[in-house]
């Protein structure tokens, strides 16, 4: 049951109280959920996720990646990461004026949470459905330090946030493509699924490289992407990775792609960024990535190109290389 389902039960129940007036923001909620059970006209969805924006957009919803003017009552959706579930709270009280409802599923830590908040202010009773909890509180200040605040640096001087994929330390796959890449990569790449910006930045050492596109969904990581890449090479798009396209034909992709889609294990949007790479591709562009040694990439490689082949990896991981996309 998603995090909507139980806020439209808790609705029904008369655990929550809808105000009559004033908007109301929803922070992080995620492609497929309903909100029917809110006014849609007084809704502002908050989320950095482009496909979760797109998707909201598409509905008709407002989005924002940053909530702007002031609130009757929020709803956060709890990630499962700690550290940005507890800043959603924080950014939901800074901008509400009346109750802040807190919805998650177990596997998301929504038991920890709500003894956190139930430590520092007074909270409603738990509303529990299907592996999951609901609770609400008054907006408070008791939470700013929960905030995120800036960029934090981690070890060879990179900026990341908590939450973010490999905010505390160089992801292992991402370090072992980088440091097997050739010399000649071509003029014009992309990075999908650019993370903070650790490939691209080790990529850009060679003189070479004219213009790099740095692809990535979650609108946090790019922020610290502009820390750390601050080449003029360099082009950052906020951009679902399946789907963007470059200006023009690019001569390499480079990427570690993700293999989950929020909470579950899921190849295919893997498979979806080697498909979309051999489209930007120029006829003779080539890709160069990494995956975990059981992730099935081989057959769509040799789909959507003439040549794929393993280059190299280690007990964990194995690298990867296509040329030629197929038409």
């Amino acid at each position: 049951m998603s995090a909507s389902s139980r806020l439209a039960l808790a609705i029904a129940a008369g655990h929550v109280d809808l105000p009559q007036t004033g908007r109301i923001a929803v922070f992080g909620p995620r492609a497929g959920d309903d909100l029917s059970a809110l006014p849609k006209e007084r809704l502002q969805l908050i989320t950095g996720f482009r496909p979760d924006h797109d998707a909201f957009a598409g509905q008709g919803f407002t989005c924002q990646i940053k909530p702007e003017g002031r609130f009757s009552l929020s709803v956060v959706c709890l990630p499962r990461a700690r550290a940005q579930a507890e800043a959603r709270i924080a950014e939901a009280c800074a901008v509400t004026d009346g109750m802040v409802v807190v919805d998650g599923a177990k596997t998301d830590g929504v038991e920890s949470i709500f003894k956190a908040c139930r430590a520092r202010v007074p909270v409603s009773p738990a509303f529990s459905k299907a592996h999951g909890k609901l609770f609400s509180l008054e907006a408070s200040p008791a939470f700013e330090d929960w905030q995120l605040g800036a960029p934090r640096e981690i070890e060879g001087g990179w900026r990341t946030l908590p939450g973010l994929f490999s905010a505390d330390s160089v992801d292992p796959a991402s370090k072992l493509l980088a440091d097997h890449l050739p010399d000649h990569l071509g003029a014009t790449l992309a990075d999908l699924g650019a993370g903070w910006g650790y490939l691209s930045a080790r990529a850009l050492s060679r003189e070479s490289i004219r213009d790099i596109h740095l692809v990535e969904a979650e609108h946090a990581a790019l922020d610290c992407a502009r820390i750390n890449v601050s080449d003029p090479r360099a082009h950052l798009h906020w951009e679902d990775a399946t789907r963007w396209q470059p200006p023009g034909p690019l001569d390499c992709v480079i990427t570690n792609p993700p293999f989950h889609t929020a909470r579950t294990p899921d190849p295919g949007l893997g498979r979806a960024f080697i498909a979309n790479a051999a489209r930007m591709l120029s006829p003779r562009g080539q890709i160069f990535l990494v995956a975990n040694r059981h992730l099935p990439y081989e057959d769509i490689l040799r789909q959507h190109f003439a040549q794929a082949s393993e280059t190299g990896g280690d007990g964990r991981f194995k690298l990867l290389h296509a040329q030629r996309p197929s038409r």
